[in-house]
């Protein structure tokens, strides 16, 4: 996993063949290719195989990622625990944090009270800026895992960098501090957040680990980022989704609607599965049970090339982001 910052690229990387270069085709079409799973991709149909069990392989690492997880965004911590517990007892295996949130610990508190193996659910966090020195900013990051995983040997399965609001100085600094935690076997994979293509090429310049194995951003029907959607899954970057449900400001979008009312399923429910058919790996949030327990109840339908046609026919470009669409240039 680790290589000198001259040699960036996975030595067995192969660029993807142009029909794989698509957001229409997607992740898992990617995925297909690189493992040899099926011999004929183009009529394969990933979708259908998968279930809240589901997980993706994490490039140039031996761990896996579940498929779906679950955003905690602005969660209270009064409320954080039980919401968690929720997501637990309804089968996520992920959850997603940052310190931004102010719900690190929460979030750990509710595994060590579910009894569910820590081994068997994965953890993320981020970090938004640096510490001003390598030191501090190391320590910084620390603390966080500290907060998640109380044990002995505790880690963070994902630790990503939040945003590339600090400056290219301040990237590389909170990169480097995420190296020396994998270097510590304290954080097991490392990511981005809302960063562009620029922003991830600039880092072959210091990084040991490279591509970074995760970029979230924000991506929804309104939202698709084809451009950076493209470059990562040419790199194997798995591409994690925040706000694919637009905080509810869709859900009486008609062409939504007449899609959801098909396959009688709420509009919550279609716009994680489409999520889940484009390869992206969603992150719903939700603090109300009943909303919790329906947003992992996508596994026991399809949608069709028609449904995903119109649903793709909704994007607004950067106009449609409601938080942030990222810079690529």
């Amino acid at each position: 996993m680790v290589a000198g910052p001259q040699s960036h690229l996975d030595p067995h990387h192969q660029p993807l063949p142009a029909q794989y270069q698509t957001t229409d085709k997607g992740r898992a079409a990617a995925e297909a290719y690189y493992s040899n799973d099926s011999s004929n991709n183009d009529t394969m149909s990933p979708s259908s195989k998968l279930s809240l069990s589901s997980t993706i392989p994490i490039i140039n690492s031996s761990f896996s990622m579940p498929r779906l997880g679950f955003g905690i965004y602005q969660s209270p911590r009064n409320v954080c625990v039980n919401s968690c517990l929720t997501a637990l007892k309804a089968g996520y295996r992920h959850i997603d944090s940052a310190q931004l949130y102010r719900n690190e610990s929460e979030m750990g508190e509710a595994v060590r009270q579910s009894g569910i193996p820590r081994s068997e659910v994965f953890l993320t966090t981020k970090v938004l800026s640096s510490g001003g020195t390598p030191e501090k900013t190391y320590q910084k990051c620390l603390e966080s895992v500290k907060k998640i995983d109380t044990s002995e040997n505790g880690y963070v399965d994902l630790f990503l960098i939040h945003s590339p609001s600090s400056g290219s100085a301040g990237r590389k600094e909170l990169w480097q501090a995420l190296e020396r935690l994998v270097e510590e076997k304290k954080v097991r994979s490392i990511g981005v957040s809302n960063f562009g293509i620029g922003h991830i090429e600039e880092m072959k310049g210091y990084a040991k680990i490279w591509p970074p194995q995760v970029n979230q951003i924000e991506l929804h029907p309104w939202n698709q980022q084809r451009e950076i959607v493209n470059y990562c899954n040419s790199q194997k970057i798995i591409i994690q989704a925040y706000c694919p449900l637009v905080r509810n400001m869709k859900a009486y979008d008609e062409t939504l609607v007449s899609i959801s009312r098909k396959h009688g399923k709420t509009t919550g429910q279609t716009l994680i599965r489409y999520c889940l058919q484009k390869g992206w790996v969603p992150l719903p949030k939700s603090d109300t049970p009943s909303r919790i327990e329906a947003n992992a109840d996508v596994y026991g339908f399809d949608l069709d090339q028609e449904d995903m046609s119109k649903l793709d026919g909704l994007d607004q470009g950067a106009q449609g982001a409601i938080v942030q669409a990222v810079d690529n240039s």
